[in-house]
């Protein structure tokens, strides 16, 4: 049995969550996180010294970061489609990956800690985070806009379900944004798969 330890509110848990709803797996999820037992814990700190979620435990193997957690569970049971075999097709699917994990979230970061979870942050500073965040997901728009369809072109990947649930926390994130046709009409497309109303498109930030 696949373990998944980490909270549903956590953004990074509900990425793991709609992979395995796209390979039809039953994770065990406990939750761990704000509110919850904290990943501060000795116990936890010996899966992940990172004292962050999720963690995935498959029997005695233990692995960490959400993003190499999705990367594994969809190589696992061999879904190529979500993240090709061929090393020019898994690259790009990667590259994206990366590229959420990186860019983008340091570019969202100060102005949703600051508007959503209240931490301190100076108006400077959050004026500074929302125009990075709009530039970025701009960058994402134009993409999408020249493949018509998904992020890394005609067919859906695991690049499209992280940046989904960044994209989908962008639209409902209380800033003003950019008019981005390409990322709604996306959206749209991704809000007919399996486990977008549960996991993406269910209100939580």
């Amino acid at each position: 049995m696949l373990k998944l330890l980490g909270r549903l509110t956590s953004i990074n848990v509900r990425k793991v969550m709609w992979t395995a709803a796209q390979l039809g797996l039953d994770l065990d999820r406990e939750d761990w996180g704000a509110g919850f037992r904290s990943p501060r814990e000795p116990e936890y700190l010996a899966m992940n010294p990172n004292g962050l979620v999720p963690v995935l435990i498959d029997g005695d193997f233990v692995l960490w970061e959400s993003n190499a957690i999705c990367r594994y569970l969809a190589a696992r049971h061999g879904a190529t489609a979500l993240l090709p075999a061929e090393a020019q097709a898994r690259a790009r699917v990667e590259q994206w990956m990366d590229w959420q994990a990186g860019e983008l979230n340091n570019a969202w970061r100060t102005a949703f800690m600051a508007l959503v979870r209240g931490q301190p942050a100076t108006p400077e500073a959050i004026a500074a985070s929302v125009d990075s965040w709009n530039r970025h997901m701009g960058l994402l728009d134009r993409q999408l806009a020249g493949t018509g369809a998904f992020v890394t072109g005609p067919d859906f990947t695991l690049a499209d379900i992280v940046l989904g649930l960044s994209a989908q926390r962008w639209k409902n994130a209380p800033i003003a944004r950019v008019e981005l046709p390409a990322v709604e009409a996306w959206l749209q497309r991704l809000g007919r798969r399996p486990g977008f109303a549960d996991y993406v498109g269910n209100g939580m930030p």
